[in-house]
């Protein structure tokens, strides 16, 4: 029954969206993620047992600029470590989609995306960031943080809008946050994670060096970018949803001149914010976390409704069993896409790969897809067990599924 009503809401905030776009007339809210941002199964129907961890403001970042899109002070969420994870550390970074006009970022201000102000006082901690040994095996202990997204790009923007009252500070609530935690004890840290979902699975690629070079060369860091691999790919009409957009965000919030030289010195700048262009030239060791049919791209950057004014696609992107063949093989092209995109990133043995023929998005965020009798496997290894043996060095990690419909693990997500 619980399984059943987080459907039915799923559904529904889909619905909301959809209602929002089109009694405003743009299609712009595409740069507003869905699920797990707005309903997770934890969020919804949090248990007896569960971990409510406080929201932290940071009062002294706004005197540095270190604001959300409205001027209000950037969050986290921190849960101390005890005993042997006393002193390492886990920096999740909190997804929820982008913004890439004026129209889209001063609606976003009024929501928790762009605003302290309307950010739950608490979260419930779970999956990568649960406390319980019996959930999150490898990483329970840690100091484990949630970092507030309220930026819209993915914490790199700098720049503002003076007439619109709109604060484009991503970079330097990044460093903020890292300033903070620091002082918080982050600066003894022993080993260290950067994680990040969806946008923050962007910004873990992004800051995955910055965040390495904040320690010592004793200490051992690590990033995981969970559903971040978004790819420049074409939409069933031929055209770019997610560049268009893209390039929004990049132009709009001065993006371009954090993005690693080592891309912009070859492409232009809307080419460096997508992870297929940087992942290979990040030198400290990533893991991503993908599923081959993400889901959110499924329905936002590939079937977008603009994309598909008839409804051709309806059927198909509701249910996977509908679909004809020449739909079924336009999934197995985007499969295609993410697999070359990542085959230079793959060759470093220091590097993890899962990447699982789901259609779904974020899958260490819930625990139902982290860790859990019916979890998500690939060679019957699960999220949180492939992660932890990547990181630890248990073995080399590089789980690629069969193309779909193979893997019956699979917790998909339902799509309007």
């Amino acid at each position: 029954m619980k399984w059943f009503l987080l459907r039915v809401l799923s559904l529904w905030s889909l619905a909301l969206i959809d209602m929002s776009r089109s009694e405003n007339g743009f299609e712009e809210l595409i740069a507003e993620e869905i699920y797990p941002s707005y309903f997770d199964e934890e969020a919804v129907f949090p248990g007896a047992n569960s971990l409510m961890v406080p929201l932290t403001l940071i009062p002294g970042a706004v005197s540095k600029g270190a604001v959300c899109l409205d001027g209000t002070p950037p969050g986290y969420h921190l849960h101390r470590g005890f005993g042997s994870g006393a002193n390492n550390w886990v920096i999740h970074l909190e997804g929820g989609g982008w913004c890439n006009n004026i129209r889209t970022c001063v609606f976003r201000k009024t929501t928790r995306r762009g605003s302290s102000k309307f950010m739950e006082k608490q979260l419930n901690f779970t999956g990568i960031l649960s406390n319980k040994p019996a959930e999150n095996p490898d990483f329970y202990n840690w100091n484990r943080v949630r970092v507030r997204y309220c930026d819209g790009a993915s914490f790199a923007g700098e720049g503002q809008d003076e007439v619109n009252q709109l604060y484009f500070r991503g970079q330097r609530i990044w460093s903020a946050v890292m300033e903070e935690l620091m002082s918080q004890g982050m600066q003894n840290a022993i080993q260290a994670l950067l994680s990040g979902c969806s946008a923050g699975g962007l910004a873990s690629i992004l800051h995955c060096d910055e965040f390495k070079a904040l320690f010592p060369e004793t200490t051992k860091v690590k990033c995981l970018s969970d559903a971040g691999l978004f790819l420049d790919s074409l939409n069933v009409a031929g055209g770019r949803t997610l560049r268009d957009m893209y390039a929004g965000v990049v132009t709009l919030q001065g993006v371009q001149k954090n993005l690693p030289s080592s891309c912009t010195s070859q492409k232009d700048p809307t080419s460096c914010f997508f992870p297929q262009n940087l992942v290979s030239n990040v030198k400290t060791p990533m893991f991503l976390l993908n599923a081959a049919y993400d889901a959110w791209q499924v329905d936002q950057s590939l079937i977008p409704s603009s994309a598909d004014p008839h409804g051709l696609w309806h059927d198909c992107k509701v249910d996977r069993l509908r679909c004809n063949s020449s739909q079924i093989k336009f999934f197995q092209d985007f499969r295609d896409q993410m697999l070359n995109a990542v085959k230079i990133f793959s060759w470093s043995n220091q590097n993890g790969l899962f990447i699982n023929s789901c259609f779904a998005h974020c899958q260490s965020e819930l625990q139902d897809t982290w860790y859990g009798n019916d979890s998500p496997r690939v060679g019957n290894k699960a999220v949180a067990v492939s992660v932890g043996d990547w990181f630890f060095d248990r073995s080399t990690v590089k789980a690629i599924d069969c193309p779909y419909p193979c893997d019956k693990t699979c917790h998909d997500m339902v799509l309007k």
